[in-house]
């Protein structure tokens, strides 16, 4: 069997492309972009249309939303802080969120949100980082008066865009928090919360900020909140199966839609437009220890703090519920652990390795690097999680992609 010296044999990438054109033949995923890359060489597949109904094809710099897998590249702007001692893991978040001060907390998780006691302490640099600081999109209790609330105050961008970050700000204030500071992991809002705080700390924008520190030294051009008109040809419509028919519907169309002009709020949690290539960029600098061509963009710690669990047994025990149990997951998000930003696999329950690190998007997306390995994974499409069709992909990729290791 022949073999390359990236550790790819190449019967197994051929096997990848077969397995994943199958993907774009059945009609269920109209095209995709998928990139593996090990010891510096770097192969890359570009699949189906922009259209479910044809059109152009995909290509290598089709920009794609990524959704939450925007969280490991967010959540690099607060790291910068963190190592430039601007933020420190045990501060108070108050000086700068002043919305926050002087919390209530729910007696129980599902009760009403006038049930509550004080909070028994500030929330923390370190609850906002490692999404425990209180609230958090919980999909075990939707139907809870807080994560209800949660949607009826436009708070998770969801159903519709973010407000500005000072009105969304005041409206997550009007809250009680789920839980105490720190004592359980809650999905997703945290995530944005942490653009808040980087932006009232530097009196930059988080875009501004994220692209000066994180973005540019990385060369992630096509890396934003909004597709520029002269970009807008490169970035497909967003699709959603029908969960009756398996019929794609348009969520969100290229020019003139949700991400074709700046949006109030830059979510880190969910916000972002990026190509694989730089995403490889990004997941490639944190297989270095945080350096990019010689340049130091995170220091060896932070991108340590980011890629190790910090979540608690009990805590650990709770976000596997949540995966294992959210309708739509279909499996999604299994990996035990949590880093900063991204998941992280604290046990081998399928191909890949403990230790992996990185996350998955809701609109189709999956980023994922292996530190033993030396190994990355990017595969982009657009469409939704609603059915089972896009998870499939993504299980089959990340199989390929690992039998197509040889050494």
């Amino acid at each position: 069997m022949a073999k390359s010296t990236s550790g790819f044999s190449e019967a197994g990438l051929r096997r990848m492309r077969d397995v994943l054109e199958g993907h774009v033949t059945s009609g269920k995923i109209p095209g995709l972009v998928a990139l593996v890359s090990r010891h510096g060489e770097t192969h890359v597949e570009t699949l189906g249309t922009m259209r479910h109904d044809g059109g152009a094809p995909m290509r290598r710099d089709t920009v794609f939303r990524m959704a939450s897998t925007s969280k490991p590249v967010g959540i690099a702007a607060g790291m910068v802080l963190l190592d430039e001692c601007r933020l420190r893991l045990n501060d108070p978040v108050e000086p700068w969120l002043p919305e926050l001060a002087g919390r209530q907390v729910l007696k129980r998780v599902d009760g009403p949100l006038d049930d509550t006691v004080p909070a028994r302490r500030q929330i923390t640099v370190r609850d906002v980082l490692t999404c425990t600081f209180g609230l958090g999109m919980d999909m075990l209790s939707l139907h809870h008066p807080i994560q209800a609330a949660l949607q009826e105050l436009e708070l998770t961008g969801q159903r519709t865009p973010l407000p500005d970050p000072d009105e969304w700000m005041r409206r997550l204030g009007t809250l009680p928090l789920m839980s105490q500071p720190g004592e359980r992991w809650g999905y997703h809002i945290g995530s944005d919360l942490l653009g808040v705080l980087v932006a009232r700390v530097t009196g930059q924008s988080y875009e501004t900020f994220l692209r000066e520190r994180v973005l540019d030294p990385l060369g992630m051009r096509d890396t934003g909140f909004h597709v520029p008109d002269d970009k807008i040809d490169r970035l497909p419509p967003g699709y959603v199966p029908d969960p009756e028919t398996g019929d794609l519907i348009m969520w969100d169309q290229a020019a003139g839609g949700r991400y074709s002009r700046p949006p109030a709020f830059a979510s880190g949690g969910g916000g972002l437009v990026s190509t694989a290539d730089d995403y490889h960029a990004f997941f490639r600098m944190l297989l270095n220890g945080g350096t990019h061509d010689g340049e130091r963009i995170l220091s060896r710690p932070a991108v340590q703090l980011m890629t190790t669990n910090r979540l608690t047994p009990g805590q650990q025990a709770l976000r596997e519920a949540q995966a294992a149990n959210s309708e739509g997951s279909f499996g999604i998000g299994l990996q035990g652990g949590w880093g900063l930003g991204m998941a992280v696999r604290t046990y081998r329950g399928d191909y890949a390795p403990i230790g992996q690190f990185g996350w998955d998007g809701g609109a189709g997306t999956s980023t994922y690097a292996d530190p033993d390995g030396q190994l990355t994974g990017i595969l982009l499409t657009h469409v939704g999680m609603s059915t089972a069709d896009s998870p499939r992909l993504i299980h089959d990729f990340w199989t390929m992609l690992y039998q197509a290791l040889d050494d």
